[in-house]
């Protein structure tokens, strides 16, 4: 935190993580808690698919609306306004009369799950500017969040099949927790309504930017694997029959560990080595590990084939964003555009693997990712080339700011 110069500057980064530590625990509750609802509801693959792809359509919408909205009524405002939708979408789970209250939900988590994500990338980018350690750190705390909930759902499940209506009350209370700690984050003098107004003026000079488009297309194929994946693992898991239930909330906890293994070891090495670098290593290494689960059959093989995937993916989504740093310092609704644009694989993803699973079962329907991390090592080898085709001064200045972490 030597970059940081204020004791207000330390209390926003603390509680930005803090926060976004309860967004991870309460948004990737989704994945866990499908296999669940499914049962109880007795929902088709297609209409659980839908309803994944209903969260991400929130993600998308609130990821784009709150950086508008801040424009109108200010930062603070506009994120209580979202945040108060976690707790009152896990209620609605649980209350809800028929299927359509639960899509509203999964809706509503999406809407919460993205004005936060927006607020804590935004956040962390205009504290430390292109600094791949701190967005890896914010995103490592995300990861912290999210491989606590399987722990927690296994253990209140385990003997009682209806153990997941009270996880449900214990995320609406989270959802509240979350809402105060967001409440005593300091907002910045001036910053808000005559900030919009001064983004605004200053358009969207980042539609000329070819780097925006290099790393928003990375990103949506990242998030049309990384959302296909968590979104289905856990049913896939069961209804192959290649891990009990109780041991495939337990993969959930795994690979989200790793994740944060993953995130913090990049933030280590980002300070080091050449942040483009980094992230080609990460890709190669998502696909390959991808490979190897889809191909595992014994509990060992899933088991470090999880390890490897959650390890080898942790970086790709904080990495990239970082290399946009000067375009989300420079141009507030960047970060709206890249989340929002970036989103649409979120979305897209779960309902395609869901279709393909109605029709010819769960397996071809994970099978379908293979395609989405092919291309997006890809984008990451162009985003590669394009760095070192551009590096220069501007490059030389990341790098000098990355070395500032150690």
């Amino acid at each position: 935190m030597s970059c940081l110069k204020t004791g207000k500057e330390k209390k926003q980064l603390c509680l930005t993580y803090l926060t976004f530590m309860l967004n991870g625990f309460l948004a990737l509750s989704i994945g866990s808690l499908l296999p669940f609802i499914r049962e109880a509801r007795g929902l088709n693959y297609a209409f659980a698919g839908m309803i994944v792809s209903l969260h991400s359509v929130g993600n998308l919408i609130s990821g784009f609306a709150a950086g508008a909205l801040t424009a109108a009524i200010g930062p603070k405002k506009s994120i209580l306004l979202f945040n108060a939708f976690y707790g009152l979408s896990y209620l609605l789970i649980v209350f809800g009369p028929g299927d359509l209250y639960v899509a509203a939900a999964f809706f509503m988590t999406g809407l919460a799950r993205g004005a936060l994500s927006n607020f804590g990338n935004y956040t962390v980018n205009n504290l430390a500017p292109g600094r791949a350690g701190f967005l890896n750190g914010l995103h490592a705390m995300f990861s912290i969040g999210a491989f606590l909930f399987p722990i927690l759902l296994t253990l209140l499940t385990k003997g009682n099949a209806s153990g997941w209506i009270c996880a449900c009350y214990f995320m609406a209370g989270m959802g509240v927790l979350s809402w105060i700690l967001y409440f005593l984050i300091p907002q910045e003098p001036g910053k808000g309504k005559k900030e919009g107004a001064e983004t605004g003026a200053r358009g969207g000079g980042f539609l000329r930017e070819p780097l925006f488009y290099f790393c928003t297309l990375t990103l949506f194929f990242y998030l049309c694997a990384e959302q296909g994946v968590i979104g289905w693992m856990i049913t896939y898991f069961v209804d192959t029959g290649l891990l009990s239930a109780s041991l495939s909330q337990l993969m959930a906890s795994v690979l989200w560990l790793m994740m944060l293994a993953g995130r913090l070891t990049t933030a280590w090495a980002s300070a080091r080595l050449p942040k483009e670098k980094l992230l080609l290593g990460m890709g190669g290494g998502f696909v390959f590990f991808f490979f190897w689960l889809l191909f595992s059959r014994s509990t060992v093989m899933i088991v470090l084939g999880i390890m490897g995937f959650g390890y080898s993916m942790a970086g790709i989504y904080p990495t990239t964003v970082s290399f946009c740093g000067t375009l989300i310092q420079k141009y507030t609704m960047a970060w709206s555009f890249i989340l929002t644009l970036a989103s649409l694989g979120s979305i897209l993803m779960p309902s395609i693997i869901g279709r393909i699973a109605e029709s010819a079962g769960i397996a071809y329907g994970m099978s379908s990712v293979v395609v989405v991390v092919l291309i997006d090592l890809l984008l990451i080898a162009a985003l590669n080339l394009y760095i070192k085709k551009t590096g220069g001064k501007g490059n030389e200045n990341r790098k000098k700011q990355d070395m500032e972490l150690q």
